[in-house]
């Protein structure tokens, strides 16, 4: 039984106000898929690219075990491409280009192989694309796990409602959960976005934690402070996919374990921002990732005495 990751793979071009990148390997699907890797051995990718998408990075999906069997390759066109630029304060920046190419109309092809899905991330694209995904694998995975942004509430809103739906988690960030519930306090806004459809709601909140919801109950997680951070691009790509592949690492989808579960994402993504796009989150050993878990965990680890 595998996860089956969905999102772009792409190029991105990145300013900060300490540095710029140049043209880099970017994209949700290849941030969600390098961190689900350390924790699933049956990662599959459904994507597009063009032919001048790197044969070595393709090549680095295979060393980390990812199945690339679902990533088309069209010839004679170029690969999506995001250019942006951080303001000092590294949480808002501005989009400087946005060049589709093959996503324009990228069709998700789902291989005979990929029907064995047992958990499906919905990385961040067209809520329209999303749902193709899930009415074409034959059986509904155990766990469906969508991420998205405000542009697709501002231009797909009824293709996002339909799809939220259809999922059992949804992971955003603190100012798309306003935005898609129309209330300023995160927790009125988790209780109507839970309306939606979800069973779970992430809401990641970048230097401050994230929030987990689901029922009636409610879990925040930390984030790990930092000295330095170098690029938030993909962080929360990364958080996706280091939660949804610890839950199909364990195959418990409890609260309990969930909670767990946004304590490896937040770890994961706390290691993507120390370098530009991928690098970091490329060259993780196990006992890093280890050692950053458990201190996250020691934040918030207390007693109480009696008063």
């Amino acid at each position: 039984m595998s996860l089956v990751i969905i999102g772009t793979v792409a190029f991105d071009s990145i300013e900060t106000p300490f540095a710029s990148s140049g043209r880099i390997v970017g994209g949700a699907a290849t941030y969600a898929s390098l961190a689900a890797s350390y924790f699933s051995e049956k990662v599959k990718i459904v994507a597009v690219v063009g032919d001048d998408f790197p044969a070595e990075e393709i090549e680095h999906f295979h060393r980390r075990g990812i199945n690339t069997e679902g990533l088309q390759i069209k010839k004679g066109r170029k690969s999506f491409f995001w250019a942006g630029k951080y303001r000092k304060d590294l949480n808002t920046r501005d989009t400087l280009t946005t060049d589709l190419n093959v996503l324009a109309d990228f069709d998700p092809l789902i291989p005979e192989s990929y029907q064995d899905c047992r958990q499906l991330l919905l990385g961040n694209l067209t809520p329209s694309v999303q749902k193709t995904v899930i009415d074409r694998l034959r059986n509904r995975p155990e766990l469906i796990v969508l991420d998205t942004m405000n542009f697709w509430m501002d231009s797909a809103w009824d293709d996002l409602l339909e799809v939220l739906t259809h999922v059992d988690v949804l992971t955003i960030n603190d100012e798309e959960a306003r935005q898609l519930s129309g209330e300023y306090s995160l927790v009125k806004a988790a209780r109507e976005i839970l309306r939606l459809g979800p069973d779970t709601l992430v809401i990641k909140k970048g230097e401050h934690g994230a929030l987990l919801f689901s029922g009636d109950q409610v879990f925040s997680a930390p984030a790990l402070p930092l000295e330095e951070v170098f690029d938030p691009t993909g962080a929360g790509d990364v958080f996706a996919g280091g939660f949804t592949g610890y839950l199909a690492k364990t195959g418990d989808y409890s609260f309990e374990n969930m909670k767990t579960a946004v304590i490896v994402g937040t770890a994961m993504a706390s290691f993507c921002v120390e370098q530009f796009g991928t690098e970091r989150v490329k060259s993780l050993s196990s006992e890093a990732i280890a050692d950053r878990i458990r201190r996250l965990a020691r934040l918030s680890n207390f007693s109480v005495a009696d008063f």
